[in-house]
């Protein structure tokens, strides 16, 4: 063995990662990366998130941040407020039907529904009033309502899931079904704070989600971990809590993210092709890849073909009751602006998956690029125009604008304004 591939491997053994039996490419009983992260690191991963039990009880008897309510089904939905997140720092109205149902209508509210609604907080439409969504903008364009199923923070599994319950008890003939770049990511999670810092005004509840066996380009559906109020309680407690996220997928990698940054040397040829082997990663990895970059790409590939799988049952569900699905993927001015920069999109995979199977598709990516181009003024001074973290009422117009001709196309019979029977003139 060469000098510097031993050396290499004696190091990343001793930081807890296995390498040596990986390079046999046996491709059989392999350890993972996320294999060697010991019990003791995962307990004192989870020590650092655990609630109070005050937390908890604040949650349960809404003295806590108005953001959510328990849901057992789902993780948590939404309730009505107002915060002062909109545009020119003004309040924002929400309201939600009851008990548990889509944010308030107004536009044709009266009239038969044929077009439902889901997603995450782009389809909830945060930081702007109920009159402002996209999804009213779009049902005063049509001139017949719209719903909106979307809720904060959700992931595309959740939506998933909300879809089958709603379209049981108010369903339609049109489904748009909304996908944010986070979405993907949060397929995964088990428990939100896991990935993200724990909030410091709200809880954030364990929730539905997939375990994904990349290898063998496999999902399994995972139901909430706590779902009653005596549940949440396990979350304070250290041996509680690591008994319920000891194996959790998302706890590993985050540990593993952070021990790989810690050592952050190239690996060699040979090391990238028994882990991308062993792991099922099937992106193409430069020789100077780092153990970092392994991490990083085995969960950003594990989410991305969460999402693929997912599409798949949407789209099964779509066929056997007959009805049309309208994807949209929305971003953060974030994403845009690296993408715009880098000319690269790191989710293209999706829009090459969405377009592979010929399902209708609004990009709004690309809508933005596209629109851009008639402007002469630096792009993050564009994506102003549009965005307050979501998207202003400017955005939500942007929105429902970009959805319009593809909606419409797959509609039959069209809406009244473009219904070729609509008499033109006086009433």
């Amino acid at each position: 063995m060469k000098r510097r591939v031993f050396t290499k491997n004696s190091a990343l053994t001793g930081m807890g990662f296995s390498l040596l039996p990986a390079v046999s490419l046996s491709g059989k009983n392999d350890p993972t990366i996320l294999d060697s992260i010991t019990p003791e690191e995962v307990r004192e991963f989870l020590s650092n998130i655990l609630y109070t039990p005050e937390e908890v009880d604040d949650y349960f008897a809404d003295r806590a941040f108005p953001f959510s309510k328990h849901s057992p089904e789902f993780g948590w939905l939404l309730r009505d407020a107002y915060f002062r997140d909109g545009v020119d720092n003004s309040i924002s109205v929400y309201h939600y039907e009851k008990p548990d149902g889509e944010r308030k209508m107004s536009n044709y509210a009266y009239r038969p529904c044929r077009i439902n609604t889901y997603g995450n907080s782009f389809t909830q439409c945060h930081q702007v009033s109920d009159h402002e969504t996209w999804q009213e903008v779009l049902a005063g364009h049509l001139q017949e309502p719209v719903k909106n199923f979307g809720i904060g923070g959700w992931s595309v599994y959740q939506a998933y899931l909300r879809m089958l319950k709603e379209e049981k008890r108010t369903p339609s003939e049109y489904i748009i079904f909304n996908i944010y770049s986070d979405d993907h990511y949060r397929n995964l999670d088990a428990w939100r704070n896991i990935r993200v810092r724990k909030h410091e005004r709200f809880i954030e509840p364990p929730l539905p989600h997939l375990r994904v066996d990349l290898k063998n380009r496999s999902i399994s559906e995972q139901s909430n971990p706590t779902p009653e109020k005596e549940d949440f309680y396990k979350l304070c407690d250290l041996d509680q809590a690591y008994a319920l996220f000891k194996q959790d997928f998302v706890a590993k990698v985050m540990i593993a993210h952070k021990k790989s940054e810690e050592r952050n040397d190239n690996l060699g040829d040979h090391e990238i092709r028994a882990l991308t082997q062993t792991h099922g990663i099937e992106t193409a990895l430069d020789s100077n890849a780092t153990l970092s970059t392994v991490v990083k790409t085995y969960h950003r590939e594990c989410a991305l073909f969460s999402t693929e799988k997912i599409i798949e049952k949407i789209d099964q569900f779509a066929t056997e009751h007959n009805k049309q699905v309208l994807y949209v993927l929305s971003y953060p001015a974030g994403y845009l602006s690296q993408a715009h920069q880098e000319n690269h999109r790191w989710d293209q995979s999706i829009i090459d998956f969405i377009h592979a199977k010929k399902s209708p598709l609004v990009d709004l990516g690309q809508c933005h690029f596209d629109e851009f181009k008639k402007f002469n003024i630096p792009f993050n001074e564009y994506l102003k125009r549009y965005f307050i973290g979501h998207y202003n009422p400017l955005g939500n117009m942007f929105c429902a604008q970009a959805i319009v001709p593809k909606l419409v196309e797959m509609m039959t019979p069209k809406p009244i304004p473009y219904h070729s029977q609509t008499k033109v003139g006086s009433f």
